[in-house]
């Protein structure tokens, strides 16, 4: 698991969750978000080659400690944080979905996600401002603890987008877990 450096710690929380946590509208909605590494060039130059050169393959290493994280974990659904129609085809496979098959968890794609700019395209501002991207479908989440799992964890708003629409549809309890945090 990441380890922050005191610095970045306020209480029990990273600083991030507490800004977050202190704004009225996005209080609460997620419960906690873990981060399986520390995202650093070499897991940069990694990711790149994974999810925009489809290099399929490089999820392997990961699979094991994800699987491991997530089975001792206490939750009903697992949900990868999806691409938009347009950058699946993009990229031919979403990243979330195909690192937690790797480590042989079932995602429930629950959610679909409408097409804007790339997210490594947008500022810290952008990002934060940014309208609701998510839908969810026919699924009942009523009473369900769901876990969201992403590759990066760069401002925490995509997580808290899809927990808050989650929550809104009934989820008990919606926590994150991310390959890493930036």
């Amino acid at each position: 698991m990441e380890v922050l450096s005191s610095d970045l710690i306020k209480g029990e929380q990273c600083l991030d969750c507490s800004r977050w946590e202190s704004d009225a509208e996005w209080s609460g909605l997620l419960l906690q978000n873990e981060s399986l590494y520390q995202y650093n060039d070499f897991l940069k130059e990694y990711l790149a080659r994974y999810k925009y050169r489809g290099d399929y393959a490089l999820a392997k290493p990961f699979a094991h400690i994800l699987k491991n994280y997530i089975e001792k974990s206490e939750f009903d659904i697992v949900i990868p944080i999806p691409l938009s129609n347009e950058r699946l085809y993009e990229r031919g496979f979403n990243q979330s979905t195909a690192l937690l098959e790797e480590a042989e968890v079932r995602p429930s794609c629950l959610l679909t996600r409408s097409h804007s700019e790339k997210q490594s395209k947008k500022t810290r501002k952008e990002r934060l401002q940014q309208e609701q991207v998510f839908q969810l479908g026919e699924a009942d989440v009523k009473g369900k603890r769901i876990i969201l799992f992403d590759d990066i964890y760069t401002t925490g708003t995509t997580l808290r987008q899809a927990a808050k629409l989650l929550r809104e549809a009934g989820a008990v309890e919606v926590s994150s877990l991310t390959l890493s945090r930036g």
